[in-house]
């Protein structure tokens, strides 16, 4: 499955967003806009179902209903998140809802939770249970196994939700390792390429070396070894006056090295829909311009069954060089009280700049970059 449609109320940044999905979307848009917060909203729904989750605590990990809603939130103070996912050819297979606000002890409440399977609603609550007893709103069935048996593939699909902002110094830094499983920052990358299976490790690593070797001509190879104490380091082989070259450990790897090696197994590992903020971080251009188009194959590699959508939030015109849908681009654009979010298929100007072969980063960085922004060369 994947998110065909995204439906926002007092979110964050947002008063209001409903904006339709493809396998990729790239966000883009000024600084303090909501690029982040809009994958957040991803973020969200998987902690409602990950162990250890749940509606509360993914509310409370953000500071409270209040720090999530809209500033400008007056006269409809509730929050709304809901999300069409699209299973075949049908537009939206599944849609999950839910509404939340808080109660006098500034706790977390839902007001909402509608389930849809096609055209057919299964789940309306508050319902008469509810009612009767109030604490339950504390809680969603989609968290409940025993209560989501009818709308359980919306909670797995959830749960496969992942999101990936490598950090290279906490790659290299020796005492990464503190026993939290999926570390977004890569804490556990390491780890995590340790626990594969050989033969899927193998296979990937053979890929990604493959790869690493056009943006780092000097290498070589690419491995995983331990060390006495048992903690997984990769090792790379890099072309030296030495006839068997030189051997590093990530401690020596460049920035750019380790973000571009994380890029790529994130994209091998498969599952949900795959969430990236600025990927050209560290990265040469001549790189950058070709990551969308790497996505697009690995999205579309049936052999290895890793198809999933990846929603990429970017700076880059590199990054949009060329390859890039009008409908891919969700243009993020501040207003006096939030942010507007529009796909740029939906603006006749985009559209038309691209169909006359304007570059599409080009086209969406010109269009979302501060008014004021020359500026700055007068500080």
């Amino acid at each position: 499955m994947r998110f065909s449609q995204v439906i926002l109320e007092n979110w964050r940044n947002f008063d209001q967003v409903d904006v339709r999905l493809q396998d990729r979307a790239f966000l883009v848009g000024p600084n303090a806009s909501g690029k982040s917060n809009f994958l957040d909203v991803f973020r969200f729904l998987r902690d409602l179902v990950v162990p250890g989750g749940g509606f509360e605590q993914a509310v409370t990990s953000r500071g409270g209903v209040s720090s999530i809603r809209n500033l400008a939130a007056r006269r409809y103070p509730e929050i709304v998140v809901e999300v069409c996912l699209q299973a075949d050819s049908s537009e939206c297979d599944w849609r999950y809802r839910i509404a939340f606000a808080q109660d006098n002890q500034s706790r977390p409440v839902l007001k909402e939770e509608r389930v849809w399977h096609g055209e057919d609603r299964i789940l309306n609550r508050p319902d008469s249970a509810d009612e009767d007893d109030p604490e339950r709103l504390r809680q969603t069935h989609l968290e409940q196994t025993f209560a989501n048996r009818d709308f359980r593939p919306i909670a797995d699909f959830f749960e496969k939700i992942s999101y990936f902002h490598l950090v290279p110094q906490l790659v290299r830094s020796p005492d990464r390792w503190q026993g939290a499983m999926v570390d977004p920052y890569g804490g556990d990358f390491l780890e995590r390429i340790a626990r594969t299976p050989d033969r899927t490790r193998g296979a990937r690593l053979r890929r990604i070396t493959a790869a690493l070797r056009v943006a780092v001509p000097q290498l070589r190879e690419l491995r995983l070894e331990k060390d006495e104490r048992g903690v997984p380091h990769l090792s790379g082989n890099y072309e030296h006056w030495r006839p068997h070259g030189a051997w590093q450990t990530e401690a020596d790897f460049s920035d750019g090295t380790l973000r571009l090696l994380g890029l790529l197994w994130s994209l091998l590992e498969g599952g949900g829909p795959l969430l990236l903020e600025e990927p050209e971080l560290s990265l040469h251009p001549a790189v950058v311009r070709h990551i969308p188009q790497m996505m697009w194959r690995v999205l579309r590699d049936r052999k290895s069954k890793n198809v999933r959508q990846v929603i990429v939030s970017t700076h880059s015109t590199e990054l949009l060089s060329e390859g890039i849908a009008a409908d891919e681009i969700l243009l993020f654009i501040p207003k006096r009280e939030g942010s507007q979010v529009r796909v740029g298929a939906e603006i006749a100007e985009i559209r038309t700049l691209l169909e006359a072969g304007v570059s599409p980063g080009d086209v969406a960085i010109s269009y979302t970059q501060p008014e004021k922004a020359t500026q700055l060369a007068l500080w």
